[in-house]
């Protein structure tokens, strides 16, 4: 059996979503005159992160849509009654200095470059078509893959079987020759492998994770290291890159 293609997460993945944020947020707080409110502009970025993690929770699980689970970030972040015109500029404003932020991890064109000719490519995100093919045009690497598929769009998302296997479908291939790689251990790493596939969790800070997720995902902190986990197929034994 052998991996003919490789299915990918976007933020923070793929693109230093992080980074990005941290920088895009911090630039539109101080443009906004709202730093003072918090002892330091890093307490007033996890708060931040805090309520965008609340938010998308509720978008994942259908609770909200993708325009909705927007809006409410603002509104809760600033602890203030919006009308739906006003959190939606909140938050435009502050897209316009993410989006100056925005960059690829370096790791991701080499590997790209490096399995181009040996494997086929795609992408699965819990996010938007709307956010996600742009996003991917603007940093340039919207061509290496065959297709994007968005949670919003699908109207399922990860870690559920069936957003993996939309992926699969989209691809002509069964699960057993997809890898999936993504940054989170449960949404990314468990979902992609009881869904049948290679399940690769690229973990670039070294964070903590369940025994469920760490069992079922090839854990790697670069994507260096991708290459030879695919060669090797480590479902049936290889070395893994746990060490």
């Amino acid at each position: 059996m052998s991996i003919r293609a490789v299915v990918w997460d976007v933020d923070d993945t793929l693109f230093d979503y992080t980074s990005a944020d941290r920088a895009g947020m911090h630039a539109h707080l101080a443009a906004e005159g709202l730093l003072h409110r918090y002892d330091s502009a890093e307490q007033a970025l996890v708060h931040w992160r805090e309520i965008t993690d609340l938010q998308w929770a509720r978008f994942g699980s259908g609770e909200v849509g993708f325009e909705e689970q927007r809006r409410d970030r603002v509104r809760m972040f600033l602890g203030a009654e919006l009308t739906d015109d006003e959190a939606e500029s909140w938050f435009l404003r502050y897209v316009r200095h993410y989006e100056a932020a925005w960059s690829l991890f370096p790791d991701v064109l080499p590997v790209l470059d490096a399995l181009a000719a040996s494997h086929r490519h795609a992408v699965l995100s819990n996010s938007s078509l709307r956010v996600q093919d742009p996003k991917l045009r603007a940093l340039g690497v919207r061509d290496r893959f065959e297709a994007v598929l968005c949670a919003a769009e699908l109207g399922v998302s990860k870690p559920a079987g069936a957003a993996f296997l939309a992926a699969c479908a989209a691809l002509e291939l069964p699960p057993h020759e997809v890898a999936y790689v993504g940054d989170h251990p449960e949404i990314d790493g468990r979902g992609a492998a009881e869904a049948g596939l290679l399940s690769v969790w690229i973990d670039r800070v070294g964070e903590p994770a369940g025994d469920t997720a760490v069992a079922a995902a090839r854990r790697i902190s670069s994507l260096a290291e991708l290459p030879p986990i695919l060669r090797a197929d480590t479902r049936f034994g290889a070395p893994s890159s746990f060490g």
